[in-house]
């Protein structure tokens, strides 16, 4: 999505905003519309193409009440605007199941990812991170974008178990999974592209999932094939589909918060110096490259009874879409709000979702962009613009799939240097944010 502030009282005719088309988000500066929707329309409705009515939703407060209140809005009957008419999944996985079984799945996952990460793999992280940046160190043009689709892996890959070899695929497969519609992932029609990538991830997770059964590892298939699912085991297909889910959640969203915050850096060279003299700042760069990015757009809910938000009665069974991108940038919550501001305090943001189903994945998130801002600014000068950026069709996800960049190798900074205490930077930052965010 293009991230262009609208000026000042700048507003548009609201027969003239379509939440919905993916190439708003990838050709127009949508946060010209949240902004006209959050002041004359904070509860505004609109069909999807299957004819399917949905609300959004875009005012900070209305959001976070619709993520928060678990039992009027449910996830089970899809949580993203592609399917309106029924998610086939409803019930089966953590991001579309409501308590208990939510709980069941979301407490032992979320303690797996979160120990694992902040405990025992920050060290092979940043050796992945600085195998990922490698390239760079040459100080020629690379395509930053292309690069960051390998971050996630070097976060999570180990703690869900899934082999190297599978690494350099799984970016693509997720991606066409979220986007199969943008040039960068298509293999033609839009069925195909779906039925491809979801043929390839299942059919890598069906192998991990039987290789696991019969030798169990310290990983979240593991914990999945061996978790007590309400006094039973899970269902082959319940653990497959959130096997997918997992792996879907982690890489579509970490390498586009990347790429945001980098380009957000090239245009702001004075924030980048800034946090090479004050590197403890990266924490706090960190956590407004999540609220400037908000990789996800939309988390969609249906409700489950009559409800009102900000005036406007809904009906049950109606679909609800809560614009996190529109949350992150309301005037009411964040002073100046179209600004990156590297020293901004409170930073509320709900980047990573809020209450319940608050993103289970963002601590090894965190961990991964930490680390990678720690090694850029030790190891480089300076990023520069080589190109025009390219952002992704999708109304869901929120990124980029080119960004070139010049860059520009500090002297005597290269891939062996040692980035000293940045070890326990990245844990500590982690874990401090993890505590306050994590039992929302």
């Amino acid at each position: 999505m293009l991230m262009t502030a609208p000026g000042p009282g700048q507003r548009v005719p609201l027969d003239t905003i379509d939440l919905y088309d993916p190439r708003r988000f990838q050709e127009y500066p949508q946060h010209v519309a949240f902004a006209t929707l959050r002041e004359e329309a904070p509860v505004w409705s609109q069909e999807a193409p299957n004819g399917a009515r949905f609300w959004s939703v875009t005012r900070y407060a209305d959001v976070v009440r619709v993520l928060k209140d678990v039992r009027r809005y449910s996830s089970e009957h899809g949580t993203i605007l592609a399917v309106t008419g029924g998610d086939s999944a409803g019930g089966r996985t953590i991001n579309l199941m409501d308590r208990p079984r939510h709980t069941w799945v979301r407490v032992p996952t979320f303690r797996t990812m979160t120990t694992n990460i902040l405990h025992q793999r920050v060290d092979r992280v940043r050796a992945h991170v600085r195998r990922i940046i490698e390239p760079c160190f040459d100080g020629g043009e690379h395509d930053f974008a292309q690069l960051m689709f390998d971050l996630p892996m070097a976060a999570v890959g180990e703690i869900l178990g899934i082999p190297e070899r599978y690494w350099p695929d799984i970016p693509r497969w997720t991606m066409a999974g979220v986007a199969p519609d943008d040039e960068e992932f298509t293999k033609g029609e839009t069925a195909d592209t779906l039925r491809q990538a979801h043929h390839d991830l299942f059919a890598m997770f069906s192998e991990l999932i039987e290789a696991r059964r019969a030798e169990p590892k310290d990983d979240l298939v593991s914990m999945l094939v061996h978790l007590d699912f309400g006094g039973q085991p899970m269902e082959d297909s319940q653990i497959l589909l959130n096997c997918y889910s997992f792996v879907m959640g982690a890489t579509t969203t970490t390498p586009h918060t990347a790429s945001h915050m980098m380009l957000a850096l090239m245009e702001r060279p004075d924030v980048w110096q800034a946090l090479r003299d004050a590197p403890n700042r990266v924490g706090a760069a960190i956590q407004e490259s999540l609220r400037w990015s908000t990789p996800t757009n939309h988390l969609m809910r249906r409700t489950t009874t009559d409800v009102e938000i900000a005036g406007t009665r809904i009906g049950a069974g109606e679909l609800v879409v809560a614009w996190v991108a529109s949350a992150n940038r309301d005037e009411k919550v964040f002073h100046d709000p179209y600004s990156f501001t590297l020293g901004r305090s409170p930073n509320p943001h709900i980047a990573f979702g809020t209450g319940p189903h608050y993103c289970v994945g963002g601590p090894a998130a965190r961990v991964a962009l930490t680390v990678l801002l720690e090694e850029l600014l030790a190891r480089f000068d300076r990023f520069e613009p080589a190109g025009d950026a390219v952002h992704l069709r999708s109304n869901f996800i929120n990124g980029l799939t080119r960004l070139p960049v010049t860059a520009l190798p500090a002297s005597g900074r290269g891939p062996a240097a040692a980035v000293g205490g940045a070890v326990g930077g990245a844990a500590a930052v982690t874990a401090a944010v993890a505590a306050k965010e994590g039992t929302r």
